[in-house]
């Protein structure tokens, strides 16, 4: 009788999951992990093999590939797990191959600009829509007013990201809705999809964004903080799988993104080359 389909998929998971154990083992990884954990490199290690044991889409990538990303998120003392929402170890699609991509998260990003010491508070949030918003167009700050004797909505006018510095200098950043999703039709090729993250994750996407604007524009960034920014890989969604892929064709949310039919990808109209795809950061007020 032979082996059914699945019983060679278990196979193949059961491998690559030795096959990262052995590669964690291994001196000069270990090693690694230690220069940038110390004592918790061990329960690093333990999370990573969690994650991979339980994402069948990232056992679809090179066991050692993916150690490599998660060094990216141990060397920022970030954790990878998916519902803390720090840091993603990502499969996205590479001409065909599934590759694991290290994503920072919004709360990551405010743990790096914490760590620089020169923030005394860092915050990202939406704004209801029966709150009154005031700007000063001279200082360039808000104030959101709460409605008195009001629940506040569940629906979202806009979103904001705030800091203030130790100096006192502070800075608000506050779009509207409208404004986010049109960065969104700009920025992102899977925008109107369904599996789209912008579709269903929508708050942690403009809170990220408008936290990576407000820093990379007014904030004080440590080198490490410069090179996240600079690492970022563009929102390609090139990683939502085509049929006839032998990963089944479902909806399935995989550490913050989400994988599943592909969208049509149009480019914009000033741009022909088909390799072309812009950053998710690449923004403009």
């Amino acid at each position: 009788m032979k082996p059914t389909t699945g019983g060679k998929m278990k196979n193949s998971a059961l491998v690559k999951v030795t096959s990262l154990k052995r590669i964690l083992e291994s001196p000069s990884v270990v090693e690694q992990f230690k220069n940038s954990l110390k004592e918790n490199s061990g329960a690093f290690a333990s999370s990573l093999i969690e994650l991979y044991s339980g994402d069948n889409y990232l056992q679809n990538c090179e066991p050692k590939a993916v150690v490599m990303e998660a060094l990216k998120a141990a060397s920022l003392k970030l954790p990878i797990n998916k519902n803390l929402g720090f840091a993603w170890i990502i499969p996205r699609k590479n001409h065909g191959r599934l590759e694991p991509n290290f994503e920072i998260g919004y709360k990551g990003y405010i743990q790096l600009a914490m760590r620089t010491g020169q923030y005394l508070t860092i915050n990202a949030d939406g704004v209801p829509d029966n709150f009154i918003v005031k700007k000063d167009w001279l200082a360039g700050t808000y104030q959101f007013i709460e409605p008195v004797d009001e629940t506040p909505s569940d629906t979202m006018q806009g979103y904001f990201a705030y800091f203030k510095l130790a100096n006192g200098f502070e800075k608000t950043v506050y779009w509207k809705i409208d404004k986010i999703k049109e960065h969104a039709k700009r920025y992102s090729q899977s925008i109107g999809s369904k599996y789209s993250p912008w579709t269903t994750q929508f708050g942690s996407m403009a809170k990220k964004t408008l936290l990576s604007y407000l820093l990379r524009t007014y904030g004080i960034m440590s080198t490490e903080m410069m090179n996240v920014i600079a690492q970022e890989k563009p929102e390609t969604y090139e990683d939502e799988l085509n049929e006839g892929d032998e990963i089944p064709q479902k909806q399935e949310i995989i550490s913050g993104e989400v994988v599943g039919e592909k969208p049509e990808v149009k480019q914009p109209d000033d741009k022909k080359d088909d390799s072309y795809v812009e950053s998710l950061f690449d923004l403009e007020e």
